[in-house]
């Protein structure tokens, strides 16, 4: 991280810098792209743990003064390659802003998400669909913090865009009402908390289905409401079919995974059963899915009354995430301690799965133990 000290004198006259985060009188500049600028050092390094350091040489041209153009032709064209490098910012800052909250790092969360918002509004204007993503990251990331009035003036920006907006998603609409939801559990009104969420998950399910990793978000943070209600036998239930939910995505992107070594006639047998389409998990996804297991594997761990069979269907799926991610080792570990867990049990249908897990795990040409 590299910064600069602006000097007033040399800067031009009715264009007053301002920070890139909080909008005050800029004082510094990134010295390496030298159009960025801070109110101070703590906003430059909170910015480039976030984001920055990621985007600082993207952002040149985009902050560059054009050229001038010989002809109508080379100016569309230099319009559109500006567009476009916009429109890649846009969706990398939400992407990174996403991940930081997945991990419940809410405060890198924060810059990445500003960045997205700026980017949106610059390709789209201030008043576009295409803006509501970053103002309910903000306002997750706000309600994280603890920011609780700033979330509540995030969520009303993207409820107004959303009013005035006739074709919205039903997945945009359920992010909306999970964002509502964590916002009132945050206040401890938990039964309007609980409206939002079970809203939340109705138009997840109708745009994604009841079973997607999607949906699962509404189920675990209604389940943790429940918790905080001491409505334990709702609360265990909801916490299961998120670990469904996630342990049969996961078992279907490790059989997909396999059947792409198999034969070409070997896929066209298994192909009616298992469809090749199954996407791999991106890093906002794995960080959730962490985030989510590793919350709910350790309620079961402290519960009062022990539930191995469901205790060994966490670990089992944490197992096969870090599976997915070449995390071998630590696969390895969770792998076993669910196959110990489920050989003391009477149905051995879950052991054999581990085993079968542990197989593929060692099967692996970087495996060391």
């Amino acid at each position: 991280m590299n910064a600069q000290q602006l000097v007033p004198l040399a800067l031009p006259r009715g264009r007053p810098l301002r920070c890139e985060l909080c909008g005050g009188p800029a004082q510094l500049r990134c010295g390496a792209c030298r159009v960025t600028c801070y109110c101070d050092v703590d906003h430059q390094k909170a910015d480039w743990v976030s984001i920055h350091e990621k985007i600082c040489q993207l952002l040149i041209p985009i902050r560059t003064s054009f050229p001038f153009f010989n002809s109508e032709k080379e100016r569309k064209h230099g319009m559109e390659q500006l567009l476009h490098r916009q429109k890649h910012l846009v969706d990398l800052t939400h992407k990174v802003a996403q991940k930081f909250v997945f991990e419940g790092k809410h405060e890198e969360a924060i810059p990445a998400a500003l960045h997205s918002l700026r980017f949106s509004i610059d390709t789209c204007g201030p008043d576009s669909m295409e803006l509501v993503p970053a103002y309910l990251i903000l306002a997750e990331a706000s309600t994280g913090l603890g920011h609780l009035t700033q979330a509540e003036e995030y969520l009303s920006q993207a409820q107004w865009i959303i009013l005035k907006t006739s074709d919205c998603s039903n997945g945009i609409q359920s992010k909306l009402h999970r964002n509502l939801g964590l916002l009132y559990a945050a206040k401890g009104n938990f039964e309007e908390s609980l409206y939002h969420l079970a809203t939340d998950i109705y138009f997840a399910s109708c745009a994604f289905g009841t079973h997607d990793i999607s949906t699962s978000g509404g189920y675990f943070h209604m389940a943790n409401v429940f918790f905080c209600q001491n409505k334990m036998d709702i609360a265990d239930s909801l916490y299961t079919e998120v670990t469904d939910i996630w342990h049969a995505h996961f078992s279907r992107l490790i059989q997909v995974q396999s059947q792409t070594l198999t034969s070409p006639a070997e896929i066209n047998i298994l192909s009616e059963e298992v469809e090749i389409s199954e996407e791999p998990l991106n890093e906002a996804q794995q960080a959730e899915a962490s985030q989510v297991l590793d919350a709910i594997l350790d309620i079961r761990e402290q519960a009062p009354e022990q539930q191995p069979a469901k205790t060994a269907s966490v670990i089992h799926a944490l197992a096969m995430l870090h599976y997915l991610i070449l995390d071998l080792p630590k696969a390895h570990d969770l792998g076993m301690k669910a196959f110990l867990i489920t050989k003391q049990l009477p149905n051995q249908d879950a052991s054999e799965a581990i085993h079968h897990l542990l197989k593929l795990i060692k099967s692996k040409p970087f495996y060391t133990k």
